[in-house]
C-alpha cells in the first residue's frame, strides 16, 4: 500500500483540502450559483419581467451622468412646443452652457418680445425638463455687420452722415 502524502506538493494539497474543503466536490460554477439568490433563477420570478427600452436606456444614461446633457438637448429639440409655433419660427436656441440658454431672435423687435416672455418661457422649460439645470434664458438679436473689425477699420466713431 502506498503511503499518503509522500511528496511536498501532495502534503500542501492535503492541507489546503482540509482547510478549504474538497474542490472536486463543488465546481466553480456551483459555488457561484450557491451564492446567488435561488429566487432569481426561477422563471416568472421576481425581477424577471421584461423592461421597456426607454427604462433601460434611462438607467444607462443615469449611471453615466448624462441626464443633464440629454435634458438640455431635449429643450433644444422641443423648442416649438415650449414657446409656441409663431415664436419658434422667429427664434432659435443656439447654446445651452453653464445653466444659460442662449436664443437667437430674427429681429430686435422679436428679441424684445421674447424678453417680455422670459419668465413664462423659463417656467415652462423647468416644469417639463427639471433636470436640465436651467438658470436663465438669454435672448440675443440677429447678427448684423459690424464696422468695428476688419483690415480697413479705422479707430473712431465709425460711419456717420456727412451731408448736413
Amino acid at each position: 500500500m502506498r503511503e499518503l502524502a509522500e511528496t511536498e506538493p501532495e502534503r500542501v494539497w492535503m492541507r489546503l483540502k482540509a482547510k478549504f474543503g474538497d474542490p472536486d466536490r463543488v465546481t466553480r460554477d456551483g459555488r457561484r450559483r450557491s451564492r446567488r439568490d435561488p429566487e432569481a433563477s426561477v422563471p416568472f420570478g421576481k425581477g424577471r419581467d421584461p423592461r421597456a427600452l426607454g427604462d433601460v436606456l434611462g438607467g444607462f444614461a443615469e449611471d453615466r451622468g448624462w441626464t443633464t446633457t440629454l435634458a438640455r438637448a431635449e429643450v433644444m429639440t422641443h423648442w416649438p412646443e415650449l414657446v409656441g409655433a409663431e415664436n419658434a419660427e422667429r427664434t432659435e436656441p443656439i447654446a445651452f452652457e453653464d445653466g444659460v440658454l442662449t436664443v437667437r431672435c430674427a429681429s430686435t423687435a422679436w428679441t424684445q418680445q421674447m424678453r417680455i416672455l422670459r419668465a413664462e418661457t423659463t417656467t415652462r422649460i423647468l416644469a417639463r425638463f427639471p433636470e436640465c439645470g436651467l438658470e436663465s434664458v438669454r435672448f440675443i438679436g440677429p447678427d448684423l455687420p459690424s464696422f468695428q473689425r476688419g483690415r480697413r477699420s479705422v479707430p473712431g466713431r465709425g460711419v456717420r452722415d456727412t451731408y448736413g
